[in-house]
């Protein structure tokens, strides 16, 4: 079976989209707050240098280019303020820095963001507590979307060192930066933490975590793992792909049932909108025996224009038909099939339909069309039924068993052809019984 989850859309897809969700706290200078955990209490004040006037006003230029999408202005400012450090205090330069960063990150420039948020860090104490503490949560961001996923994870474990009563999120980061290193048992660990902190905190549990935790556990074949989270996924967040998987996973386990039931599941909801779907649902019905089923399942796609009309599917609906023994609605079925295909199997199946509800003239007519068409699988079978409907036609009638014997011959000399010595022998006896029947029959005639 082939995999269901594909590393670099699914899961680097579901990655990405969350971080680039996550609002970047550092976007501004003055009064930056600490993005950390839901109901964090208030962090401790740091006492750090007092910011001069000329300074204060200064960033609020900068700000000013900033709102008005001025960025190369905002930015000329900053650098010249920063062409005279030598007046600044740690804390002013930490803020400067802190608002060149964001005017990087406004231009896509991340690695030059980077540099300057690891500015503002390194002047530790002497910038507020709350500022240091949103810098590191921004350079582990930054770092992961410029897959320099062990510096993320460094600036990660330094921020829960500093952040208070960290939430759900940080730690499902982390998950993500942990699968980005392939390292699969830690990020299994760091997103279940995430999960745990969230019901704890009675705070929703978000459909992408789940579904990356069940991508991982599916690379660790940890399948009950696997099913309990699809459970969950087909709960909560009811999806035509989750069902679909949580069906594959079953089949693949030679779980039959429970197989069945999820496909039964995702049918019921309406998920199965694809022709492959149905096709494949209805191959379950019919492995479990339950063809009538099937054949309803193939027949509303064919109404509802989901599955083509093509030879090969027809002839699954009617073959369904057939297994449960609604001949009626299993051959015109066949019929339509049989125009549509380019051998003369379906017709080869459907004599043999028509033999079984005493249609003869119908049998002899898909015989033909079945040698017409060729390409099937046994040629002599074909001038069996042929001749047995031919026979069944009009046991007195003697044209009717020359015509029969006639099928039998060509019957006979095509299993010599192909060595086939069991249609051999039946043909052969066939034509014993038919010249001697015909015999009786000429007898009466000329005693009547």
């Amino acid at each position: 079976m082939s995999k269901l989850y594909i590393r670099t859309v699914v899961a680097v897809a579901l990655a990405l989209a969350y971080v680039l969700s996550i609002p970047f706290a550092a976007e501004i200078g003055l009064g930056s707050k600490v993005w950390a955990a839901e109901d964090s209490p208030p962090q401790k004040t740091r006492r750090v240098p007092t910011m001069s006037e000329n300074t204060f006003k200064k960033l609020a230029e900068a700000q000013e280019a900033i709102d008005a999408k001025d960025f190369e202005g905002a930015r000329k400012i900053c650098e010249d303020m920063l062409a005279r450090s030598r007046n600044l205090n740690g804390n002013e330069i930490g803020q400067v820095r802190n608002m060149l960063g964001f005017v990087y990150f406004s231009e896509e420039n991340y690695a030059a963001a980077i540099n300057e948020y690891k500015q503002v860090v390194a002047q530790g104490d002497q910038i507020p507590e709350g500022l240091e503490t949103t810098t590191l949560y921004t350079l582990a961001q930054l770092s992961f979307v410029e897959e320099r996923y062990q510096d993320a994870l460094d600036y990660m474990e330094a921020w829960i060192t500093k952040a208070n009563n960290p939430g759900a999120d940080p730690h499902i980061f982390m998950g993500q930066v942990y699968y980005q290193m392939q390292d699969y048992p830690s990020a299994i660990k760091q997103i279940e933490k995430g999960i745990q902190i969230a019901k704890e905190r009675d705070l929703e549990v978000k459909e992408q975590w789940w579904a990356l935790l069940n991508y991982l556990y599916y690379e660790q074949e940890n399948w009950p793992k696997v099913l309990e989270i699809l459970e969950i996924l087909v709960r909560d967040y009811p999806k035509r792909d989750y069902w679909v998987r949580l069906a594959g996973i079953h089949g693949q386990l030679g779980n039959e049932k429970e197989q069945v039931w999820a496909m039964q599941g995702a049918y019921t909801s309406n998920f199965l909108d694809r022709e492959q779907d149905l096709i494949n649902f209805a191959g379950l019905l019919m492995q479990e025996q339950v063809p009538y089923r099937a054949a309803v399942v193939l027949e509303k796609g064919f109404k509802d224009k989901i599955i083509e009309r093509n030879s090969k599917n027809l002839q699954a609906l009617g073959q369904a038909w057939q297994l449960a023994q609604e001949s009626d609605k299993a051959i015109p079925v066949y019929e339509e099939a049989g125009k549509l295909a380019e051998d003369g199997r379906i017709y080869e199946r459907l004599a043999q339909l028509y033999l079984d509800v005493d249609k003869y003239g119908e049998c002899v007519a898909a015989s033909d069309n079945a040698i017409d068409k060729g390409g099937l699988r046994s040629l002599p079978q074909v001038y069996i039924v042929k001749g047995m409907c031919q026979y069944n036609k009009g046991q007195s009638v003697i044209p009717n068993l020359s015509a029969a014997r006639k099928s039998f011959i060509s019957c006979r000399n095509e299993a010599r052809r192909k060595d086939d010595d069991n249609n051999e022998r039946v043909c052969a006896q066939w034509i014993t019984y038919l010249d001697r029947e015909t015999q009786r029959l000429e007898q009466l005639e000329a005693a009547i």
